[in-house]
């Protein structure tokens, strides 16, 4: 399920210092092919996809659903970022009935180690928390992925337990959003 719930989508491009996040659109494509095709990217995702399938598949306009922002930098698309609604089939929730929003992201290779995650994320975290008061936002990465795990750390997510799925060891936190100064 990819609702996030009664939020207006999409919403105003939101721009940072560096960065724009956006709705997808059908310039984004040959990114998107790219992102799913990169054996870095889906290192810990269960490896990369056909490029013949994805050619094949993803749509003109590819990505453009409630939730999933892309990140643009100097107009070109660097990454993907989506707050989903978490399923209650996954392991590991923190409302007894789940449906929280749950982070995930992917950013292309050339765009790693100059902190546009860790800027992207934070936006799309502070537009949540205006568009969803109060609502938790969790994340789930394997513990192996170093990178994901820093992320994590600097954007303010708590752990609450750890777990094995996908024959690998998972690390499942949570990010609540600050609390309105009076």
């Amino acid at each position: 399920m990819t609702e996030l719930g009664p939020v207006v989508w999409p919403p105003a491009p939101i721009r940072t210092e560096r960065l724009v996040l956006r709705e997808s659109e059908a310039r984004d494509r040959a990114a998107v092919i790219e992102l799913f095709t990169s054996p870095e990217v889906n290192a810990y995702l269960g490896g990369p996809r056909a490029r013949d399938e994805l050619e094949r598949t993803v749509p003109e306009v590819p990505g453009r659903r409630p939730g999933l922002f892309v990140v643009e930098v100097d107009g070109a698309m660097i990454g993907t970022i989506e707050l989903n609604r978490r399923d209650a089939e996954h392991r590991g929730q923190v409302r007894p009935h789940a449906g929280e929003a749950e982070l995930g992201y992917l950013f292309l290779p050339e765009a790693w180690g100059r902190g546009y995650a860790t800027e992207a994320c934070a936006a799309a975290l502070g537009w949540f928390a205006d568009a969803r008061p109060g609502a938790p936002v969790v994340l789930c990465t394997q513990t192996a992925n170093d990178r994901s795990m820093r992320l994590a750390a600097k954007l303010g997510f708590t752990e609450v337990q750890r777990f094995e799925e996908w024959g690998a060891e998972q690390w499942f936190g949570v990010w609540s959003p600050p609390a309105p100064s009076d």
